[in-house]
């Protein structure tokens, strides 16, 4: 499966370092192994996602496996309600590949020829993404503008990932599945607690999509037993930060021990078909 022209929407064809289309639209590969497909026309920033700081945070936090359930669950759902052999599965929001890359391990098990994408807005996220995990195909690219033909994924998996639910049903094969996880009432409430005054519990209700069925849902809840800096870590990954004052931060770094809670919400959807 090639990549569809972000500028012209016509096919991307790979020659040697750099992809092309017919109307000679060119972006290069860079040496990392990604492509970058978001012209500078549809950035909103000069340099729009996770900076370098908040990536480095996130790929701190998780390398010590506190969220590897939820990567298993979610591998597992992929392959559990696939309804064909999966060719084209992507990781839209992927950040550093820590779930992409098992969900391409993963579905390579189930078919050898699958290709796994991983995009991400964030340069800094992808540009690690690609050197650390070359078993998955990285871009840079919206998701607001997926880089890819109509009906041509068979699962779109969102990990917090804000979307365009337009751009996932024009790229969803008919009985394609969407995979997405959202905090629960109660993800990261000892955390959040110590930054807020009055905390609000997360809205658990389900996305109503046209065009996409519900066909499962689970809650995935477990206690995080932490030390000081992967808290502040997982603080620094989160939308948090930005609350949080630097008598705060410096109080977490040193702290021997924290308990937070990890509450997430796992759904699956299912693109129905046009004839119904």
């Amino acid at each position: 499966m090639s990549y569809q022209c972000p500028i012209c929407h016509s096919k991307l064809s790979i020659t040697e370092r750099a992809y092309t289309c017919e109307n000679r639209h060119q972006f290069d590969m860079a040496k990392e192994g990604y492509v970058n497909l978001m012209p500078v026309q549809h950035k909103r920033s000069k340099d729009p996602g996770d900076n370098k700081e908040m990536m480095l945070a996130r790929r701190a936090f998780l390398e010590h496996d506190y969220y590897h359930p939820l990567r298993e669950i979610v591998a597992d759902k992929l392959i559990e309600f696939a309804c064909r052999p999966l060719q084209a599965v992507v990781d839209i929001g992927c950040g550093e590949g820590y779930y992409t890359q098992e969900f391409a391990r993963r579905a390579k098990q189930s078919n050898e020829h699958c290709q796994t994408y991983g995009l991400d807005i964030s340069k800094a996220a992808i540009k690690f993404a690609a050197k650390r995990y070359p078993n998955v195909a990285f871009s840079v690219a919206s998701s607001h503008r997926l880089p890819f033909f109509d009906d041509t994924l068979d699962s779109i998996i969102r990990i917090y990932a804000p979307c365009k639910h337009e751009e996932l049903l024009r790229c969803l094969k008919d009985g394609g599945t969407m995979i997405t996880v959202t905090p629960a009432s109660h993800h990261l409430y000892e955390l959040r607690e110590l930054i807020y005054q009055d905390v609000n519990l997360h809205d658990e209700n389900a996305e109503d999509i046209a065009g996409l069925t519900l066909i499962s849902e689970q809650t995935l809840t477990y206690p995080m037993h932490l030390t000081g800096k992967q808290c502040l870590d997982l603080l620094q990954m989160t939308p948090f930060a930005w609350k949080a004052d630097d008598a705060l931060k410096a109080n977490l770094a040193e702290r021997k021990e924290f308990e937070c809670r990890a509450d997430f919400m796992i759904r699956v959807y299912k693109k129905q078909s046009k004839s119904i």
